[in-house]
């Protein structure tokens, strides 16, 4: 396969074309600004530049009555300009389009498209999206996507993963400019440490991508797409507090010259107060100290093809537990705490070939190390990732194809079982270490203007698993007006999984890990309908129906069972299957008097179905309403109501006689937002969790005795009901479906020089 890939890299490096013309051009906005990374793209050529600094551009064409280039951009209205051989330098002005017509995405394909024409739903949310209820991480920020649920799995520590549909984190492959970053270890504390500043927008798949993004992609795919340096202010500085005294810091700077600029990001949060408004002597959010610095750099080159890096490091020093707690106290017995730092790196690199056709290398490396304490449980790890990918796009009459050869390398160790063996009788420590080489291809055949079908398939070899193949296969239907959008998609994914590194609950509090078997690698299929309708009246309103059908079948499905044994988290493959089943309807308005709004509805249902029972996955709402209403006033006010409600789900109980709820509450988060922009400066306040919403009180079971020294057990290690413990419950913070942080005021301050 890699000869067979190399062969043809090769044979277009060696094409030319006979005769040649160049053509000059600039491209402008309407007031006459230059435009920098304007895509500038020939059809009958089949090859395109972008835009320099200065908004110009020169490509090589053949000798040809008949050319046409199609100009596009993010926020602008794509035009199509004619050329002839006499006409050697083109003037171009873009429109910037009213609603999202034009929006490009990349995820849904792995190439830059208009988000209309994708034969894969692609959801699209711009920083301003989230600007609308300002938060100082990603991992807070999805809260206002319909479908998307942020969820805090520790009532001491606040680890917490993202849900897409339904399905845990460990389903959803986090990406940072298309490249894998966040997984496996980093999956438990790594978003907190992705600051918002840094995205210009996020790109949203609902369903698998594994032909395309690996065996992480498996419930859906969030593509966090950085600040493009062009595009980027030369200076900002966002500063806020909370009425909780958690301040959140972020500055931006740019710098450019003929042969490169650069963008430099530096975020810095920090929470030190310990409060305990449930009265459970334990800390109600975690106490966090972090940095993270970030630097993106794009070099000019003659060719305008790409070249980009990027670089980031993240250091967090957080801790939670009983309110006297300090580092004293760090690993011992007396006072529980539970302690987390960790150091993280990160690169990211993109090469585009200098050849004719468009080939890109795709590399991406990270190292994560954490050093913590769970009460006297030590865990220590470090894991190392690197990915290459060489990916070649190429166009044959109405078919566009993609194909690729990647590189996975994983390296992971820890102080647990997990990373060791017996020799001798003696555990020795053996890190895992995993090579996932693979390849795919894709192909997009346009039958018209109107019919679209994109087929693909990817091949990964698994040295613990074998050979793992990921089908796709989506349609795309539209009017001819482009305002009615109809997609049908079928997918199959796989994971693997790492106990340890996915699973919180596997550390904290007494339970015990039991893994009662080799675990088999999941598969599922996942089918999806989405429905897009559009209305404009051409002037001042903008409307956008968005509703989506979908159903994944799971074998091999792992589950951690915390019922069967209220002092044991037991790990295996489901003997049935599992399914995820759900409706998902949102509604977009944008009106140009300053009115926009965003309301959307998902009902759902995960559910795990052995030896004939259909039991509801923990923690796992079924239905969930979420809104965004905005308006901006005159002289530079503006204001945003944000929400999202979310109706019960089943929590995880110690045992038979555990009088907790079995589910949780209709509850809804609700937050103001009031900015005045006045110049340079922006000025904004607001409350949130208006509704002063809060858990109960009792989530953490018995926080009076963390470390369960007053707890009976039976010769099998099973908690016994006795007097001062009725209900035969252990130390457990596990019982966590909303956060302990009631209704608090915020303030910030933006400065930037364009």
């Amino acid at each position: 396969m890699i000869k067979t890939f190399c062969f043809l890299v090769l044979h277009f490096l060696v094409f030319v074309g006979f005769a040649q013309i160049t053509y000059k051009g600039n491209v402008v906005n309407e007031k006459n600004e230059p435009l920098e990374f304007v895509n500038v793209y020939c059809k009958q050529a089949n090859r395109g530049v972008s835009t320099d600094q200065k908004g110009q551009f020169e490509l090589d064409l053949p000798n040809n009555d008949s050319l046409t280039l199609v100009v596009s951009s993010i926020g602008f209205n794509k035009k199509e300009i004619s050329l002839s051989p006499s006409q050697r330098e083109v003037a171009i002005t873009l429109k910037e389009s009213f609603g999202e017509l034009e929006t490009m995405v990349v995820t849904g394909t792995m190439k830059e498209v208009s988000k209309l024409e994708s034969p894969v739903a692609v959801e699209v949310y711009s920083d301003q999206f989230f600007k609308a209820n300002p938060t100082p991480s990603v991992f807070e920020s999805v809260q206002q996507i319909n479908g998307i649920r942020p969820q805090l799995n520790c009532n001491v520590c606040n680890t917490g993963d993202i849900h897409i549909n339904g399905l845990e984190g460990p389903y959803t492959s986090i990406l940072i400019d298309g490249m894998p970053i966040v997984s496996g270890l980093s999956t438990v504390y790594g978003l907190t440490g992705i600051p918002q500043a840094l995205i210009e927008r996020m790109e949203v798949i609902k369903g698998p991508s594994s032909t395309l993004y690996g065996s992480e992609a498996v419930g859906g795919v969030i593509n966090i797409i950085t600040k493009k340096v062009s595009y980027a202010p030369v200076f900002t500085a966002n500063i806020s507090t909370t009425s909780w005294l958690e301040t959140n810091t972020d500055l931006g700077f740019k710098w450019s010259n003929k042969k490169a600029s650069t963008l430099l990001g530096i975020n810095y949060f920090k929470y030190g107060v310990p409060i305990d408004n449930n009265n459970d002597d334990f800390t109600d959010v975690t106490l966090q100290d972090r940095i993270s610095i970030f630097n993106k750099w794009n070099f000019h080159r003659k060719d305008n093809k790409l070249t980009s890096l990027a670089v980031r490091y993240n250091y967090e020093d957080r801790w939670g537990g009983e309110m006297d707690w300090d580092k004293q106290f760090r690993g011992g017995d007396s006072v529980y705490g539970e302690s987390i730092y960790t150091n993280r790196w990160e690169i990211l690199g993109v090469y585009e070939l200098p050849i004719e056709q468009s080939v890109k290398l795709s590399v991406s490396a990270n190292g994560h190390y954490q050093n913590s304490v769970y009460g006297d449980t030590w865990y220590l790890a470090n894991q190392h990732i690197a990915f290459g990918q060489l990916v070649w796009d190429e166009s044959f009459n109405s078919h566009h194809v993609l194909s690729g050869i990647s590189y996975r390398y994983t390296q992971y160790d820890d102080n647990t079982p997990a990373t060791s063996v017996l020799s001798n009788g003696t555990q020795i420590n053996a890190p895992s270490v995993i090579h996932l080489p693979g390849v795919f291809v894709q192909d997009e055949w346009k039958f018209n203007n109107q019919n679209k079908l994109l087929s693909g398939i990817r091949y990964n070899y698994n040295q613990l698993h074998g050979s793992i193949w990921s089908p796709r296969l989506n349609y795309k239907w539209n009017t001819k007006n482009k305002y009615t959008t109809v997609r049908i998609g079928v997918g199959n994914g796989y994971r693997v999984v790492n106990v340890f590194s996915e699973d919180h609950a596997a550390l904290t509090g007494a339970r015990e890990v039991i893994i009662e078997e080799k675990l088999m690698p999941e598969t599922s299929w996942n089918a999806n309908l989405n429905f897009v309708q559009k209305w404009s009246n051409k002037k001042n309103l903008f409307l956008t129906l968005d509703g989506s059908i979908y159903y994944t079948y799971f074998d091999n499905r792992i589950v951690a069972d915390y019922d069967t044994d209220p002092n044991k988290i037991i790990y295996g493959n489901l003997e049935g299957y599992a399914e995820s089943k759900g409706i998902a309807l949102s509604i977009d308005a944008v009106h140009s008097n300053g009115l926009n709004a965003n309301i959307g509805a998902t009902l759902q249902e995960v559910s795990l179905i052995e030896n004939g029972q259909r039991e509801l996955q923990l923690l796992t709402e079924q239905v969930s309403f979420v809104w965004r209403l905005g308006y901006s006033f005159k002289k530079g006010w503006s204001i945003d109501y944000t929400g999202k409600t979310y109706g019960p789900m089943k929590l995880p109980l110690i045992s038979d006689l555990d009088q907790r709820n079995q589910y949780s509450p209709w509850f809804s988060l609700q937050n103001i937002k009031v900015a005045k922009a006045w110049k340079n400066f922006e000025f904004y306040g607001g409350v949130k969790n208006l509704l002063n919403y809060t858990p109960p009180a009792n989530s953490i079971a018995r926080a009076f005795d963390p470390f369960d020294k007053n707890v009976t057990f039976d010769n099998e290690g099973q908690a016994v009901a006795t007097p001062n413990n009725p209900q035969a419950l252990t130390f457990d913070p596990s019982y966590v479906f909303a956060p302990n942080q009631g209704i608090r005021f915020f303030f910030g301050l933006t400065y930037t020089i364009e």
